[in-house]
């Protein structure tokens, strides 16, 4: 099976072996028209949407604690229709979340800015795997994980104690692969840093930081993936 792997439970990971093909994804090649015009609309309700290039899935499976799988650069307008004809599509998304938790173990999360496909949503500060994120054809989790959070917060996460291995939540929608990083500060320290880096930003990518506290300190607008994410990281330990 193409992809093969538990939906809806979390699981441990110890290795992730996703390859980057660099042949065009076939969902590209069969929709090219398609993602123009559908491109075109989006752009036009959201005029700072960029085309740039991320990565999907044609393979994933999870066998013995380890996650394989093969992927495609695609253009970000590829992607964007993929997400309205994912089903049969034969193509799957896979991102990675730092789950990053304060000294005193609240979590900081941040909302998107206004001006993103995800306006309002409530996540880890996280992006897509990109071409980047590959060293010598294979993804590195922790790389896109510091990159992306460095680039919406501004917070350097490079020398932050780690969880002993990833984790990886796979649903319909998508398959996020998580791990803990941890900060000394609490999370009103780590709140007050990132909103102000997000202050010194021309086009913030985020609204600000959102705090988290304890299992049921759900905030508004958090993503559906999240939930069992904040209920595994306050009744586990790595």
């Amino acid at each position: 099976m193409s992809f093969d792997l538990p939906r809806n439970v979390i699981l441990p990971v110890d290795a992730v072996d996703v390859r980057l093909d660099p042949s065009p994804h076939p969902f590209a090649l069969d929709n090219a028209e398609a993602i123009v015009e559908n491109w075109q609309r989006e752009v036009a309700a959201k005029p700072a949407l960029f085309d740039g290039t991320v990565v999907l899935l044609s393979q994933l499976t999870y066998r013995d604690n380890r996650l394989v799988g093969r992927c495609y650069a695609v253009n970000y307008s590829t992607f964007m229709l993929w997400r309205k004809r994912r089903e049969n599509s034969g193509a799957e998304h896979a991102y990675a979340h730092a789950v990053l938790v304060a000294g005193d173990n609240a979590l900081v999360a941040i909302r998107m800015g206004s001006h993103t496909v995800n306006a309002g949503r409530v996540y880890f500060a996280a992006g897509s795997f990109e071409p980047i994120d590959f060293r010598d054809g294979q993804v590195d989790v922790d790389f896109n994980m510091i990159r992306e959070v460095r680039e919406e917060t501004g917070l350097d996460l490079s020398d932050a104690p780690r969880g002993k291995r990833y984790h990886v939540l796979s649903t319909a929608s998508g398959t996020v692969i998580f791990r803990r990083y941890r900060e000394t500060a609490p999370a009103d320290e780590i709140a007050r840093r990132i909103s102000a880096f997000v202050a010194t930003e021309t086009e913030p990518e985020i609204e600000g930081p959102v705090i988290i506290r304890h299992a049921a300190d759900l905030p508004d607008g958090l993503a559906a993936h999240m939930k069992p994410l904040v209920e595994w990281h306050f009744a586990s330990v790595d």
